[in-house]
């Protein structure tokens, strides 16, 4: 596996950048206590938005690791009063018709319930996992991703929902129910039998045949283009195959992860954060956008797996998280700014190609996912923390 002579982060700098965007989260409450924060930002700040966007947890997340450092109670205050937003949402299924259950209620509800004992973050969470159960297709054994259920041109699953199931997980030791659980393995089977090419990298989207269940073909929709490698979607493929050791304790999700991490190594650029798609790299990078949301995901995913692995590779691991959180903290950690203003620069959300379909926004700036599992790596480098996935 690739290794880089790079400095690692010390404790006491990872303290240092901890409390920086602790400091901008407690900065930011009055602004988003009410409302949520839009999916990116717009010249490093957020526009306030209501809660609808898939990526709305990721904020109340942010709001939770800040309160587990500080215990300060305007942090448990504000994420509560955005928890009772999120059971609103999940009654009244508002835009909730949709894969991302795990992105919205883990980081905001099933973290309430850890650390407080929220009975609505506990029943909001437990309703996004019947929610997500309904997205479930037998014939194929996936978790549709998004649209009507059942149509052909929708008959697919995305590479994210890896970091969804694991609310399913939750949700079956939570109640006792095997039915949560059930889904989520199947899921995970048939995601890393598709997703994963021969070469370590990954597919954005699998579409399935809806009348056989047999696999059709994989795409992006986010990507360069269908043969390349979203570097969002392998650091999903990073994470989520750890957390899916976690809970199977399966060697071939860990062979997963090794065959994708190993990818991701090698096509990172010499500041270990990549470009957004990974077909770009020092060479021919010049005039692309990072995304630096991919690295502080793929720190995460390694500090994970470092838990199950052999003394040698776990410090091998551990290392190149430090090392991707040392390149974060130095060069694209945003150290302040006015109200509503990100943790982290040059994260890419959407990015147009002449080969995909998606819509442009929220290229080289701050992002809410970005923002999120920085302060998870961070937290999980400095202590033995308790997941909220």
């Amino acid at each position: 596996m690739k290794t880089f002579q790079k400095p690692v982060l010390t404790e006491n700098e990872a303290e240092k950048a901890l409390d920086t965007a602790i400091a901008i989260v407690r900065q930011n409450l009055p602004m988003f206590t009410h409302r949520c924060q839009n999916h990116s930002s717009v010249n490093d700040v957020y526009p306030a938005c209501e809660n609808d966007q898939w990526t709305c947890g990721f904020w109340p997340g942010e709001v939770w690791l800040a309160y587990e450092r500080t215990g300060e109670d305007a942090f448990r205050s504000t994420a509560l009063t955005l928890v009772e937003s999120f059971l609103a949402r999940i009654e009244n299924k508002v835009a909730v018709d949709h894969h991302d259950m795990g992105f919205l209620y883990s980081p905001s509800c099933v973290a309430a319930y850890k650390l407080t004992g929220s009975e609505a973050g506990r029943r909001a969470a437990i309703l996004a996992a019947r929610q997500l159960c309904t997205r479930f297709q037998e014939k194929g054994q996936f978790i549709q991703a998004w649209g009507a259920m059942g149509v052909a041109d929708n008959y697919r699953y995305i590479i994210d929902c890896l970091l969804n199931v694991p609310l399913l997980y939750w949700a079956s030791e939570e109640t006792g129910e095997e039915g949560f659980a059930d889904i989520a393995h199947r899921h995970v089977a048939t995601c890393l039998a598709h997703s994963i090419r021969p070469d370590g990298s990954t597919y954005h989207t699998f579409f399935m045949d809806p009348v056989t269940g047999g696999p059709v073909r994989g795409a992006t929709c986010q990507g360069y283009r269908d043969d390349s490698c979203w570097a969002r979607g392998q650091a999903w493929g990073v994470y989520g195959t750890a957390l899916s050791y976690r809970y199977a304790k399966k060697s071939e999700y860990l062979n997963a992860f090794r065959r994708v991490l190993g990818y991701y190594l090698e096509r990172l650029p010499s500041d270990m954060v990549p470009y957004w798609d990974m077909t770009f790299g020092d060479e021919n990078g010049a005039g692309e956008p990072r995304d630096s949301s991919s690295a502080s995901i793929v720190a995460c995913g390694l500090l994970e797996a470092a838990k199950y692995v052999p003394q040698q590779e776990a410090e091998q691991w551990r290392t190149l998280a430090g090392q991707m959180l040392k390149s974060i903290a130095d060069g694209y950690a945003v150290q302040n700014g006015p109200e509503g203003v990100g943790l982290v620069r040059h994260g890419t959300y959407s990015k147009k190609s002449p080969y995909n379909t998606c819509t442009p926004e929220g290229v080289d700036e701050c992002v809410s996912w970005g923002d999120y599992f920085y302060m998870e790596a961070l937290t999980r480098y400095l202590k033995d923390w308790k997941l909220y996935w």
